[in-house]
């Protein structure tokens, strides 16, 4: 099988059965059907489910040893900021409030910080990258795929010029936290209000090696987000950040 199609089938797979954790099918200590019975209910090579295996122990979902199976992990091991579970969360119906609550409330102690450090250590480039991404957020829109591509870069950059490794690590998943969020919030093809100018003034406050101004800039940007989604998610009426 050439490999772009081997991938894609592990992927598929994992995304099966992750979506099956994620959504309650199969509980935390719950144990696996083994490998000879999930491949022949899922039509699928022994190979290809031990490498989907491997693809969700590696976000945390389950732990698989020799003779002791693979068993669903405890929530505490999810890695609830890898991009493919978040995507697997969103896309099966709405998320509970209290997750859409505590992604905003991850934002809120890490952006902000994260955009006074760009303050201080930022490059010529990082303000190069955010200018190009802010002038395709605010020609698209971020009710279109372009608009949110570039919303997603404009975060990433910011938590990369902070030339800190470990908060670098988070820029994948904070950005694809933005992502969906922004994707579910304007699900019917609109956004709320339009979140240009709040980015425009984190840029500002960062190019102008503001910190405290990138700060609170950011801080406000991410109410707003959270004010937008309560907006749109009757559910989250009473949630606060």
């Amino acid at each position: 099988m050439p490999r772009g199609r081997s991938q894609r089938l592990h992927g598929s797979i994992a995304q099966e059965i992750g979506t099956a954790i994620l959504t309650g099918t199969y509980a935390p200590g719950d144990l696996l059907a083994n490998e000879v019975d999930f491949s022949e209910r899922l039509s699928v090579s022994r190979t290809a489910y031990r490498e989907a295996v491997r693809i969700l122990a590696a976000k945390g979902l389950v732990s698989s040893r020799p003779k002791a199976g693979t068993r669903v992990n405890a929530r505490s091991n999810w890695n609830f900021l890898d991009p493919d579970i978040l995507r697997w969360i969103f896309e099966n119906g709405p998320p509970t409030p209290a997750f859409v609550r505590e992604l905003f409330e991850l934002r809120q102690i890490v952006e902000p910080s994260a955009a006074a450090l760009a303050a201080e250590r930022h490059t010529r480039a990082d303000i190069a990258e955010l200018r190009a991404a802010l002038e395709l957020m605010g020609r698209h829109g971020l009710g279109v795929e372009e608009g949110r591509n570039a919303d997603r870069v404009f975060h990433e950059t910011i938590l990369r010029a902070t030339r800190n490794e470990a908060l670098g690590t988070l820029a994948s998943g904070i950005a694809a936290a933005v992502r969906w969020t922004t994707l579910f919030k304007a699900r019917d093809g609109r956004m709320p209000r339009d979140p240009v100018p709040e980015h425009a003034k984190v840029l500002a406050a960062i190019a102008a090696g503001d910190p405290d101004g990138a700060r609170q800039a950011m801080a406000t940007l991410v109410g707003l987000a959270f004010q937008d989604i309560r907006s749109v998610d009757p559910r989250l009426i009473d949630e606060t950040v």
